[in-house]
């Protein structure tokens, strides 16, 4: 994986990774992430304790309800709401978690950040991992070069 932030490889070298924040729209940025490392040949898990299915796959209302084990959390949630799956993945002792945002605000919280640097939590804040999974589609290739461009690319903050 070339020029990829060391993070990043770490991440997706994960083959089991939780997706908190997929929906029963089909439209939304984690749904968008379930399919591509789904179809990347990544054992996805969907959370999202207000649905039951999505994507045809069962929903996990909370990351404790996921099977054993969790290599990675992708959060896809709002702002508020990625506390709480940060604070889970301490508890169960996931020590990759990926806050998404493209641009704007996304999932990034700073309460969150900072519970992952006190529990050893490898925090990549902001990005995609669609930037990096191969095929990239040409807006996620384009997305990866604004956001280096704006210096607001991929950190472990």
């Amino acid at each position: 994986m070339a020029n990829i932030p060391h993070q990043v490889t770490e991440f997706l070298r994960s083959k089991r990774i939780a997706i908190a924040g997929v929906s029963r729209d089909s439209h939304q940025p984690a749904n968008l992430i379930y399919r591509k490392l789904k179809s990347a040949g990544y054992n996805v898990f969907a959370v999202n304790p207000s649905a039951a299915k999505v994507e045809g796959d069962v929903c996990y209302h909370d990351l404790h309800s996921v099977p054993p084990p969790i290599d990675a959390v992708m959060v896809a949630t709002h702002p508020n709401v990625t506390q709480k799956v940060v604070r889970e993945s301490v508890d169960l002792g996931i020590k990759k978690v990926w806050l998404h945002r493209s641009f704007g605000e996304g999932s990034v919280s700073s309460q969150a950040v900072q519970t992952c640097k006190e529990n050893g939590v490898d925090c990549i804040v902001g990005g995609c991992p669609m930037m990096y999974c191969e095929p990239v589609d040409f807006g996620h290739r384009c997305m990866k070069w604004m956001l280096n461009l704006t210096k607001k690319f991929p950190d472990n903050s």
